[in-house]
């Protein structure tokens, strides 16, 4: 007990200090790197074979996204990507808090000691790291062996795809961003627009004499010297709760983990990095919270609705659910002679390698925020390498949005249905990932938790117990297992009902977990009560881009009667998700919202803007009065501070303030097909004044206002039938503004009174407080409240 004192004293004191380092877990200390060492398999030592296998995929194979983010994205999508900014080697040791990237330990900065590269024009400006020595070789060349190509099948290769299709490249010095040597680059046209091999700086300027401004990101007759494609591990690969790196901008492998989640990572600023602040492509995906990403802004479905990087923890036990109606493709023998290839398959030249499509009945997970991806498991996990890219060109770019058509009778003005069976036909990254979709969700499985007493270098729980009662109340963990049996067990637990005999904490045979600590079943977002975008995702809808990925009793799912905007189709639910770990996991809810900000500090880059508001408004707080956000802090007291400090908040709603994030800038929107008057574009421009909310302006559906001008032009008398004179009156005047400013070539500016009501009446989602809701618990007294922290910290 004196011993245990002891600890607690020191603890205290450590953290009174502001110290990041406990006894008995001392943060890993910088050590010689190792440039040549096999990463995967230190960060994840232990796994057998087929586990090992699947992390080697998770954290490598792009799947043939670097083309995606090398040309279809500023192409299809318009939106350019300045891959420099962000992954420049003279700027590894602040990258971690410009953009939340995890650093690959086995990559250098060119001229460190030891390091192979000695100068950023040996790597045009990257870092160097391993497998370089060839694929450094092939740029502005044919002929590059993709690494890929050794990948060795725990099973043996059989009838699979080629692993070279698995495309893995090799590290940029962030893990899960992977490059590959572009062989149409041309050093000496490089080098007169850079100044020199070793950087992209000329790159991201505008073209001189460009009457639009555009950048040499944007010139087609520039090719970069490396195409950059994602892995599956960029949004995931983390640090490892239970052993933080001293440094996070250095760990070693043994700091980092796969699944854990990145809760640090800028991933939507990354994809806008290369756009002017002022460009309605930038705003799309620049304001989500670090550890967040809207993964509907590729897709483009115009609702904003950032979600947080889970951690995959103890899959084993995650609720299915039976009784699904599923239309899917399963394997087969054969197919009949004649079949049609959109409803039975054959791989040529690979006999019995067949697949049939049709609806059955099956038990199902339900995996994302609001239980879409709902085919099965290693759908679920595909999908996730088609949304960051993979078989742009063969299969996807044509389903997508594109954003300047307006004209509701032509190709892409909306989503149209991704297709898997032709995917699987024409694209070999496709299969090749497919047949190793095993591995992977072996991979997944293998997760297990990352308990805070083992974090803190305890023996085992009931030391974590005495530590959290003295900090507590005496009996805190004890009582919080009640009130949380009573109050939350319901939703966060996946065991059966009466939870007062429960041991929410019990292991089976195999010292696993046994409780999911959530039921993943659908609550209506208007009960959660938190922000509302999320739940109105509309990409797995039918006649949508994902509808294929989604199970027929999703898209059967009534919408949510309580909530104002447009739901239904299988959107306006949360599912109740895991607490394992929570105390790892902070801040929380679907957006990082709920409990303090965090950021970066103040480095090359800064990307936070304090989004707190006064209540019932949309004035921002003074420097004095908004709390500062926290710098990351991936320590083990760092993690639980953060808890504890957002679970104050979760509990106690009536103190939070208003967070709204709003646009710092004016916002110019384009819209409709682009002409050429001399040199100059010409098409609809209106700029939208800053200080709006970020959430209505990504939701705007700017389409259906473009409808309406029309309308309200042509036939005013109709439009007001439909929404009110005063409404056709308002769009009348507008319409009429619109064309004296598109005859002169001139941008409409929007009035100020007319901007938060033009966003309103055309949002997808109309939500703008982004941490409230979740009022659950709020009537605890305070010692109960405190109970309750104490015992979600055991879980």
């Amino acid at each position: 007990m004196k011993a245990r004192l002891l600890i607690l004293l020191v603890l205290v004191a450590a953290a009174l200090a502001g110290a990041v380092v406990l006894p008995g877990v001392a943060a890993s200390s910088p050590a010689e790197p190792d440039y040549g060492a096999d990463g995967v398999a230190i960060a994840e030592a232990g796994l057998a074979p087929k586990e090992l296998a699947g992390a080697e995929i998770w954290y490598k194979a792009t799947a043939g996204s670097a083309r995606f983010t090398t040309y279809v994205f500023q192409q299809r999508l318009g939106v350019l990507v300045d891959w420099f900014r962000v992954l420049r080697a003279d700027r590894q040791a602040t990258r971690f808090y410009n953009w939340g990237l995890i650093h690959d330990p086995s990559c250098c900065v060119p001229g460190a000691p030891g390091c192979p590269a000695k100068s950023p024009d040996e790597t045009y400006g990257f870092e160097w790291c391993p497998g370089d020595e060839q694929l450094l070789q092939h740029v502005g060349k044919t002929g590059y062996r993709d690494p890929a190509c050794d990948f060795k099948d725990p099973d043996g290769l059989g009838d699979k795809q080629d692993p070279c299709d698995l495309k893995f490249g090799t590290s940029t010095g962030a893990l899960g961003f992977r490059k590959f040597p572009n062989p149409r680059f041309n050093a000496e046209r490089w080098k007169k627009v850079n100044g020199s091999l070793g950087t992209w700086e000329g790159f991201g300027r505008p073209v001189p004499g460009d009457p639009n401004e555009i950048r040499y990101l944007a010139d087609a007759s520039i090719e970069p010297p490396f195409w950059i494609g994602m892995a599956c591990g960029a949004c995931h690969i983390s640090f490892n709760p239970l052993h933080p790196p001293a440094d996070p901008a250095n760990p070693r492998w043994e700091n980092l983990k796969g699944a854990i989640g990145n809760q640090y990572t800028f991933v939507s600023q990354i994809f806008a990095s290369g756009m002017s602040p002022h460009s309605i492509e930038f705003q799309l995906f620049a304001h989500d919270r670090p550890g967040t990403v809207d993964t509907s802004a590729m897709p483009n479905d115009v609702v904003h609705n950032p979600g947080t990087m889970n951690a995959i923890i103890n899959f084993r036990q995650r609720p299915t659910f039976p009784g699904e109606q599923v239309v899917r493709w399963r394997p087969v023998a054969s197919c009949p002679a004649g079949a049609d290839a959109d409803s039975c398959w054959c791989e040529p030249g690979k006999p019995g390698k067949c697949k049939t499509r049709g609806l059955a009945t099956e038990e199902v997970h339900h995996v994302l925020k609001g239980g879409e991806d709902s085919i099965g498991l290693n759908q679920a996990i595909q999908r996730v390498y088609f949304n960051i890219g993979s078989c742009s060109e063969e299969c996807w770019l044509n389903h997508l949005t594109d954003a300047r058509q307006i004209d509701p009778q032509q190709r892409n003005f909306g989503q149209t249905p991704f297709d898997i069976g032709q995917c699987r036909r024409d694209c070999p990254s496709f299969r090749a990932m497919e047949d190793r979709l095993d591995d992977v969700a072996a991979f997944f499985l293998s997760r297990t938790p990352t308990d805070l007493y083992q974090a803190r270098g305890l023996a085992d729980r009931r030391d974590l117990v005495e530590q959290l009662d003295a900090e507590l109340g005496k009996g805190a963990v004890d009582r919080g297992r009640v009130v949380f049996a009573q109050s939350c067990a319901r939703c966060h637990s996946s065991q059966q009902e009466p939870f007062a005999a429960r041991d929410f904490l019990a292991a089976d045979a195999q010292g696993g977990r046994i409780d999911w600590l959530g039921n993943d079943k659908a609550t209506p977002a208007s009960e959660v009560g938190t922000f509302r975008c999320r739940a109105l995702h509309s990409n797995h809808m039918r006649g949508h881009v994902w509808d294929q990925f989604a199970s027929e009793t999703y898209h059967d799912r009534p919408g949510d009667p309580n909530l104002p905007d447009q739901t239904g189709g299988g959107r306006g639910y949360y599912r109740n998700i895991s607490l394992i770990n929570l105390w790892a996991y902070a801040p929380f809810m679907h957006n990082n919202a709920l409990g303090p900000e965090v950021c970066g500090g103040r480095h090359e880059e800064d990307f936070y803007d304090p989004p707190y508001v006064h209540a019932g408004s949309l004035a921002p707080l003074g420097t004095a009065e908004a709390p500062r956000c926290l710098v990351f802090d991936p320590s083990v007291e760092g993690r639980y501070k953060l808890y504890e400090a957002s679970m104050e908040e979760l509990l106690n709603p009536d103190k939070r303030l208003p967070k709204v994030t709003l646009v710092q800038q004016d916002v110019l929107i384009e819209v409709g097909p682009r002409t050429l008057h001399g040199r100059k574009v010409k098409n609809l421009k209106l700029r939208i004044p800053a200080g709006q909310p970020a959430g209505l302006l990504s939701s705007f559906q700017y389409k259906l206002f473009v409808d309406d001008l029309i309308l309200a032009l042509a036939h005013p008398e109709r439009l007001a039938k439909e929404k009110g004179q005063d409404y056709a009156d308002s769009t009348l005047r507008i319409a009429r503004d619109l064309l004296k400013h598109l005859a002169r070539d001139e941008v409409y500016p929007v009035m100020e009174a007319d901007a938060k009501p033009l966003l309103q009446r055309y949002a997808s989602c109309t939500a703008d407080v982004e941490n409230g809701g979740h009022r659950f618990g709020e009537d605890l007294s305070p010692q109960a409240k405190k109970d309750l922290i104490a015992f979600l910290a055991t879980l």
